[in-house]
């Protein structure tokens, strides 16, 4: 486990009171596996910036389920979550979304104060930094960001440079990893999952047993992946405020 390192305790202490602060340090801290995920899928039609985006997304997400009685190290439990986002960007961006002019026209702003903020500080800026350049909270900046992911598109069929030559990207990003196994606690939402609404139920389901995407499910319940979003988040806060009463 990790406690021979303050940020071990840190993630110990984090995993108990959820506190807003260490959140926020231990993720400066572990940010270098987004970084480093994001860098394996540079060179495949998207922007490094977008890729380091995503993977921090997903870094976040990882440590909300993050469990430090597991016995496990938190790189090991978060790279194949990070990972695995990535993947399933690509795979979404085969298709296109319209957006809504108010959407666009913030994705802009976003755009604007990135560059800035990029430039001011000589590193990609933090989800907090860019809400404070906006004016607005820091929900609204993660909106954004899968607003913009949501928006881009990218075909699977789209041929690359590889080690062994050119593929399709299909091809270089295969299926999802067996990792991901195991990650929930399934005695946890066996006692749980009754509790939740059958729409609740369905998404959590859909996005954790079947591995489906935002995207996916937003089109078979027919809703804005945005809802998916939303609801996604909603009910692992439940989740989580349940499990720290256990």
């Amino acid at each position: 486990m990790e406690v021979a390192t303050d940020y071990g305790r840190m993630m110990k202490e984090y995993c108990v009171t959820r506190d807003i602060g260490l959140r926020n340090q231990l993720l400066g801290h572990y940010l270098y596996i987004a970084e480093i995920a994001a860098k394996k899928f540079v060179g495949r039609g998207v922007e490094y910036d977008d890729l380091f985006q995503v993977a921090s997304l997903a870094l976040i997400r990882a440590l909300e389920r993050f469990d430090y009685d597991r016995n496990v190290k938190f790189g090991s439990f978060a790279t194949p979550s990070v990972i695995g986002e990535i993947k399933n960007y690509f795979r979404d961006r085969s298709r296109s979304i319209r957006l809504p002019r108010r959407t666009n026209e913030m994705l802009k702003k976003l755009y604007e104060a990135q560059e800035k903020l990029t430039a001011t500080l000589n590193r990609p800026p933090k989800p907090e930094e860019i809400a404070a350049e906006m004016h607005i909270n820091v929900e609204q900046v993660y909106e954004l960001m899968e607003a913009k992911a949501s928006a881009q598109m990218l075909s699977l069929d789209e041929i690359v440079q590889g080690q062994d030559g050119e593929r399709s990207l299909g091809d270089m990003i295969g299926e999802e990893s067996e990792e991901y196994a195991g990650i929930e606690n399934a005695d946890f939402l066996l006692r749980n999952l009754g509790q939740l609404t059958t729409e609740e139920r369905d998404v959590l389901v859909s996005r954790y047993a079947k591995r489906k995407s935002q995207r996916t499910i937003a089109e078979e319940m027919g809703v804005s992946q945005m809802y998916v979003s939303r609801l996604e988040r909603r009910v692992l806060g439940k989740l989580r405020e349940r499990w720290n009463k256990n």
